[in-house]
């Protein structure tokens, strides 16, 4: 459950951080115009046209008696409907970002910069960015259309397809809309989709508690195009947490400025040197030693010679903790 609530948090942090920015609000709402104009087209023409659809794909239902066929066609004309308006919420997403790739770039980068710390840049031209986004849409597109087709025919259960299978439908679209909106920031920590969908299942809670919500919001009219922009912030957020950008950025969580503890180094750069026993120094090192435990005035404990340099036997006298005695300085 807290996972679940942490998702929902960053969609409100995004959302806020639009609001305090008013200017990239302005910017990110662009595409989504584009895209709601495209769709709102392509909705209109499937309205108009599912009947005629549905009589060409049910040539055998024409010598069925009329009431029986109205009732018959009128259903599949509604659920096929119904799958164009799924579809569109599923893809609305992805042809958004595609659309508007170098908009949300810019206003994901302008997260990372509020946010402290290093920009990431994936280092590739604008169009082999353009590519990476449509291939892996695509590919994203034909598992929920898999999965979609799954729940279509297991709507048809008694009971379980009308509570059940939707609330799984809301899930399954809330899991990919979370991976096509942090996709934006991961893309430029050149983090493959492959590795995307390995870093939200393992976080899956947190990934249906930011896009479920948002899905849901989503079936209003005209709501997406204003909330793409905060989703794409507030995706950003949660894409530097996946990635641990901030324990990165900040130090790690092991020790303060980024000490990880007995044999680390400091700032997390470079392996950790091997650690003698006893809490000595580390093997093959002259370090001197630490203010913990020195004797007074700069001399070793226990009478051993300073840390680096041969004992003289000639100025010892009597040994001492296992020593031996210099016999040039006994009388």
């Amino acid at each position: 459950m807290r996972d679940l609530a942490g998702g929902f948090r960053y969609l409100l942090a995004g959302q806020r951080w639009v609001f305090r920015n008013g200017r990239w609000l302005g910017f990110g709402l662009l595409p989504g115009l584009v895209a709601l104009a495209l769709y709102a087209a392509a909705l209109v023409g499937l309205l108009y046209g599912a009947d005629d659809f549905v009589r060409w794909a049910t040539p055998f239902a024409s010598d069925w008696s009329s009431g029986w066929l109205k009732v018959f066609r009128g259903f599949l004309t509604a659920v096929v409907v119904s799958l164009g308006l799924f579809l569109s919420v599923i893809t609305f997403t992805a042809v958004t970002l595609l659309v508007g790739q170098p908009f949300y770039e810019s206003l994901s980068e302008q997260v990372d910069r509020t946010e402290g710390g290093e920009v990431p840049e994936s280092g590739r031209s604008f169009w082999e960015d353009v590519w990476i986004s449509a291939r892996d849409s695509a590919r994203l597109l034909v598992r929920v259309m898999l999965y979609g087709i799954l729940l279509f025919a297991l709507g048809f259960i008694p009971v379980i397809g009308q509570t059940v299978v939707p609330a799984i439908g809301f899930c399954v679209s809330g899991f990919f809309l979370t991976q096509e909106l942090t996709s934006v920031a991961l893309q430029r920590r050149r983090v493959d989709l492959a590795e995307q969908l390995v870093l939200l299942r393992a976080r899956r809670a947190q990934a249906l508690g930011f896009g479920v919500p948002l899905v849901l919001l989503f079936l209003v009219p005209f709501v997406a195009v204003f909330l793409m922009p905060g989703a794409v912030a507030g995706a950003t957020l949660m894409a530097r947490e996946l990635v641990g950008a901030d324990s990165s950025e900040g130090g790690s969580e092991d020790g303060p400025d980024g000490d990880d503890g007995p044999g680390g180094q400091q700032y997390g750069t470079g392996p950790a040197a091997p650690q003698g026993p006893y809490g000595q120094q580390p093997y093959g090192q002259s370090q001197a030693p630490g203010p913990y435990g020195q004797a007074p005035n700069g001399q070793a404990p226990y009478g051993q010679a300073p840390y680096g340099q041969a004992p003289n036997p000639y100025a010892q006298g009597p040994g001492t903790h296992g020593q031996a005695a210099n016999p040039y300085a006994q009388g």
